[in-house]
């Protein structure tokens, strides 16, 4: 055991928070995430490939997979954003590259896209900086990047042209842009201002057409970036309105094959005039819940989400408009008790595999949904529905975790109200059922047919029968949170608070109350025989109990640690604690012998192997870690990334081979165990799972009277089947007599024709026959020409050849004859030539010989006068050194002189703009409050014109009654009461007199108020537009000055570059001259005191040469100080 390994086996569960989370790698296997992997889920096969997660990372935030279907990119959260792309055809699936932002820092990518071509990868980073990458990932290089949204603007997909991997769209909430790339940039290519409009999805239907959908359920056609016309997801026609609209208009709404109105197929009018889109009155609104988040196309159309748990089919018309032919819903959950739960899902995300015959579907619920296109157009006249995709999922934090060992089985409760029933053999669902309130824990009967399950106010004893969970008996155990079976089954256990309650599995009695711990009790296992349980709690303390007698058998107490889970070895003698200190501890005789730290994470879970040789440890970060026992010195352990968020519960099957971990990611992951050879783990005795299974007397007899039913209308439909055959094969034998009929007649018409052809064929093969020995005739004459005429052709070439023959002969003999007697003169020759030459070297060597006696001293006279000629030669260099070393010290002074008034200028400036910033913040300051005032004396005005209106409004009251009093002229005592009415309501309000006059006072104190505030404001602004004139010609001149100052510095700069490259220049030459008196000298010696017996025949020019550099001693001095004195004018 000390040698095993965890691999992930199976996996029940998908993570409703990743973009973009469910793609086909084929038709019959889809991508998801699922815990810290993603998940290659075979549909048929019911088989999963992992693909893990980064280590130490916060999960993963989007995934999307390439247009081939061979790559998969998965955004990843940890110290920086990254995306890593694997290589889908390699198993495992390897790492390719990584992206990041590179010297941008990321903390995440929000959502990606493949190019068609599967070459590039644009990304889309969140906050704070939400910028767009595009990568030529092969090569991990940044081609381009741009800023898309903002805080307030956050994007939710990105995407490619299919046809054009330059093109790029981008959406989000008041965005909708489309980017081409260029020259190593992305520019935007169109910009209509939709502001007000939150995108939440988009798809490309063509090279330029893209469809939007909104949150206000509005979908949205842009052709070349424009918007071409709006549509509701939800819009219909009412009746009334079939005629003014037209037939043409109405093209959805068709008679079906029955010649009913197909009202599920109902046309989406839309018309453009200009680009602007025209909208009915008449037209009922679109529902303002149905928002589309997942848009998908496809040959015949796309297929989008409209509102909760409801997805529209659109299939293109030749008008090249769009029809909505079916709506799709996700179908009511019967075991669920919660009313209409399935419509309250959110469509995420729609994908359609490479085949386009299934249509698949992932919720906000962490559940995922398929549909067969082609099934759901055939059933025209039904209501259609999706169904899972394997099975139902938990859609929150998983908290409850138990397993049985006479059976392969597993539940799991949630907080998500439900109860899920696993087969980890099989990896398919048993059962599952919801409930109105949260379970809080759950426990297996060994057996395999009974159940716990905790509630905030019961604890109920379930049956789990052949397709319902059902309860058999409650108990009054108030928030139980934790319950367990013995390994017997005939006791269960339940924890109220901080009292455990000890129950008989038979009796259903309360055998034992376990009282002790001051704080909840957090977690509770049962010994190998049950003897005895250990329990811990928040308080500290860890227990072991007497099932027995009730009795305290041990205990270990540390305030200081609140526990979490317990466990125990197999010979119930050591048990081990998982506490809040970040810390496992092992504790023995109520002893704590050894604590093995964490190192960053919180031990949140820990169970022992059955053959006690191994524990198993989950963390907070969703890692299980395995530490072999006995512990070791070192602590030391092997780590495994399972989850994407703490694990709640661990429990290993009976036999040592499965690890079983829930999480609060929702996710069941099962583990396989096995031994670093690959091998699978096996006990000493194979387990055989039991098979039976439990069903009510009264579900039984409904299903055999199903059964009757059944049998019975087998029956009928087998006689009608059967009286439908014969009516059948009556019309089949009356059609094949008709058939034959008409076969034989054209049998005989074919036979007819077949004779005519045969006829004709005869007399073709006559005539090609005769075609044909014409030929052979012809070819055999043709032939027997060309070999005559041949046969003396070759008969005069042979004739030829011979006379040539004797005349090559011939002309060998006189050719060897020339050769003889050219030799001979050649002999003759070279004898004679031999003497001759022989005679003119001795004359050379003697001359030679007196040439080198006056050679030797012409050297000396050349090495005195070149020694002169140096001397002269150092004393000009040293003075012309001394000359320009004077001039290069003064303009190094005169520089030092420039550079220190430019820095007073610069220092002058500064000082003169930091003044004209600081007018400027006055002014400023002046403009704000005379804005504030104004501000003021507009509120004022305000108040004033509504008290105005409101003097206006009681006047015409005021006329209205005075009118209704003269209409009482006629009598005297109406008209008295209803004039004293009109002055109590009228005259005892405030003196309208005085009203007046003063408001006319606070209009005039306002009207000179206004003047007087204009007046200042033109008098600011006039002296605020000259100082900034004289601002601006004072900066202008200064600029100017230092322009002039740099170019004098330039000038004075190139002068002393051109003073040092005549220095190196005369240097160069004094070294070049030197170079060239020293090979001088080397020729003449070599020639003097060259060997007599080596003479050549130029000999004689060489002392030609020697003879005038002998002539030419006197001119070289005189030569060399013209050139020495030519330097200044040069540098000059």
């Amino acid at each position: 055991m000390s040698s095993v390994v965890a691999q992930s086996h199976y996996i029940f569960g998908v993570r409703s928070d990743v973009a973009n989370n469910l793609c086909f790698l084929d038709d019959q296997t889809v991508v998801y995430p699922a815990g810290n992997h993603c998940v290659c889920h075979n549909i048929d096969l019911k088989w999963q490939r992992f693909i893990p997660g980064k280590e130490k990372s916060s999960g993963m935030c989007a995934i999307a997979i390439s247009a081939n279907r061979r790559y998969l990119a998965v955004s990843e959260c940890a110290d920086e954003g990254t995306i890593s792309v694997y290589d889908l055809r390699e198993d495992p699936s390897r790492k390719r590259k990584v992206l990041g932002g590179g010297d941008v820092l990321v903390r995440q990518f929000v959502c990606m896209a493949f190019s068609t071509d599967s070459k590039y990868v644009i990304g889309q980073s969140g906050d704070p900086d939400w910028t767009l990458f595009y990568w030529m990932w092969e090569k991990q290089r940044v081609m381009a990047t741009v800023k898309t949204g903002g805080v307030t603007n956050p994007i939710y997909q990105v995407s490619f042209n299919p046809e054009n991997h330059t093109e790029i769209c981008v959406s989000g909430k008041g965005v909708f842009k489309l980017l081409h790339y260029f020259e190593g940039s992305l520019k935007q290519s169109s910009s209509p201002k939709l502001e007000s409009h939150n995108f939440l999805a988009h798809g490309w239907m063509s090279k330029t057409r893209v469809i939007a959908g909104t949150d206000a359920g509005s979908l949205m056609v842009f052709d070349s970036g424009d918007l071409r016309r709006e549509f509701s997801v939800t819009a219909s026609f009412p009746m009334q309105d079939a005629e003014r609209w037209g037939v043409d208009s109405l093209i959805g709404a068709v008679l079906g094959s029955s010649g009913c109105l197909n009202t599920r197929r109902v046309f989406l009018p839309f018309s453009s005039v200009n680009g602007r889109k025209q909208k009915d009155s008449t037209l009922i609104e679109a529902d303002r819940d149905a928002r589309i988040t997942s848009i998908v196309a496809y040959s015949r159309g796309f297929a989008c989400s409209a509102g909760k748990g409801a997805v529209c089919l659109f299939e293109k018309t030749e008008e090249k408009d769009y029809i909505k032919t079916r709506e799709i819903l996700i179908p009511e959950d019967h075991s669920i008790s919660e009313f209409s739960q399935a419509k309250q899902q959110e469509i995420l995300t729609l994908c359609i595999s490479p085949s386009e015959e299934t249509l698949a579907a992932s919720t906000d619920s962490g559940q995922l949904y398929s549909i067969s296109l082609s099934s759901a157009e055939m059933c025209k006249e039904e209501q259609v529905h999706f169904e899972f995709l394997s099975h139902f999922f938990h859609s929150d934090a998983v908290t409850g975790l138990s397993v049985c060992s006479r059976k392969p089985l597993v539940a799991t409760c949630s907080v998500d109200c439900s109860v899920c029933i696993w087969n980890y053999e099989s990896n398919t669902l048993e059962l599952y059922k919801g409930f109105q309130e949260e379970p809080y824990s759950v426990a297996l009967h060994p057996l395999g047919i009974f159940m716990l399950t905790g509630f905030a106010d019961k604890l109920c004893f379930m049956n789990l029968l052949t397709d319902d969970i059902r309860t058999f008996k409650e108990f009054s155990v108030r928030g139980c949170r934790e319950c367990a079976f013995s390994h017997g089954g005939h006791m269960f256990a339940a924890v109220n608070g901080n009292i455990i309650l000890i129950y008989s599995s038979v009796t259903f009695e309360n055998t034992l109350s376990l009282k002790g711990h001051n704080g909840k009790v957090r977690s509770i296992i049962w010994s190998e025989d049950d003897s005895s349980l250990v329990s811990c709690g928040t308080d500290g303390a860890v227990y072991e109990w007497s099932t027995l007698s009730g009795k305290r058998l041990s205990e270990s107490v540390l305030k200081s640690c609140s526990y979490s889970c317990v466990t125990m070895c197999p010979d119930a003698k050591t048990v081990f604690a998982a506490g809040s200190d970040c810390s496992i501890k092992e504790i023995q005789d109520c002893q704590i012998l050894r604590e093995i730290p964490t190192e960053d994470v919180l031990y949140t879970t820990i169970a022992m192997s059955h053959s006690g040789r191994l524990l198993f440890a989950g963390t907070s970060a969703g890692t299980i870690r395995t530490i072999k026992y006995p512990l070791p010195v070192k602590n030391v352990w092997t780590e495994y990334q399972g989850h994407a968020a703490p694990i709640t519960k661990m429990v290993i099957t009976s036999n040592d081979q499965m690890l079983l971990t829930v999480s609060e990611d929702g996710c069941l992951l099962i583990w396989k165990l096995i031994d670093k050879e690959g091998w699978g783990l096996k006990r000493d005795k194979e387990i055989h799972y039991a098979e039976e299974t439990l069903i009510t007397k009264l579900d039984l007899e409904e299903k055999n009277q199903a059964m009757l039913e059944l049998k019975t209308r087998v029956h009928e439909l087998q006689i009608e089947n059967e009286y439908h055959l014969r009516l059948k094969d009556m019309n089949y034998k009356e059609k094949t007599k008709e058939l034959t009929g008409k076969f034989v007649q054209q049998i005989e018409l074919l036979e007819t024709k077949n004779q005519v052809l045969r006829s004709e064929k005869d007399k073709q093969e006559l005539v090609h026959k005769e075609a044909m020995a014409e030929l052979a005739a012809r070819h055999s004459r043709e032939l027997q020409d060309a070999e005559s005429t041949n046969n003396q052709k070759l008969i005069l070439e042979y004739e030829k050849y011979q006379e040539l023959l004797l005349k090559s002969q011939r002309m060998e003999e006189d050719y060897e004859q020339k050769l003889q007697s050219l030799e001979k003169s050649k002999v003759q020759e070279l004898e004679e030539r031999t003497r001759f030459y022989g005679d003119q070297l001795q004359e050379s060597l003697l001359t030679l010989e007196q040439h080198q006696s006056d050679a030797g001293q012409k050297v000396l006279e050349l090495e005195e006068c070149n020694k002169q000629m140096e001397e002269d030669g150092e004393r000009e260099i040293q003075d012309l050194r001394l000359k320009y070393e004077r001039k290069l010290k003064d303009e190094k002074d005169t520089n030092l002189q420039l550079m220190g008034e430019i820095g007073v200028m610069r220092k002058k400036m500064e000082g003169e703009l930091e003044q004209f910033q600081n007018q400027n913040t006055q002014l400023d300051l002046t403009i704000a409050d005379l804005k504030m005032k104004l501000k003021t004396s507009e509120t004022e005005t305000h108040r004033q014109i509504q008290k105005v209106r409101q003097l206006e409004t009681l006047v015409d009251r005021f006329k209205t009654d005075l009118h209704n009093c003269v209409g009482h002229i006629q009598e005297p005592r109406k008209l008295k009461d209803s004039i004293c009415k009109l002055y109590h309501r009228y005259v005892q309000q405030s003196d309208l007199v005085d009203i007046v006059a003063m408001d006319a006072d606070i209009e005039k104190e306002y009207s000179r108020q206004r003047e007087h505030m204009e007046r200042t404001m033109a008098s600011l602004q006039k002296k605020l537009a000259k100082e900034s004139e004289v601002h601006h010609a004072e900066h202008v001149k200064i600029m100017k000055e230092n322009v002039s100052l740099i170019r004098e510095i330039n000038q004075l700069r190139s002068e002393l570059r051109l003073v040092h490259a005549q220095l190196h220049e005369y240097k160069n030459q004094e070294n070049l001259s030197k170079n060239h008196r020293g090979r001088s000298y080397s020729g003449i010696a070599d020639g003097a005191t060259g060997p007599g017996g080596g003479a050549r025949p130029g000999l004689m020019e060489e002392s030609g040469t020697v003879i005038q550099l002998q002539h030419g001693r006197g001119s070289q001095p005189q030569t060399r100080r013209s050139r020495l004195t030519n330097l200044p004018a040069l540098s000059t």
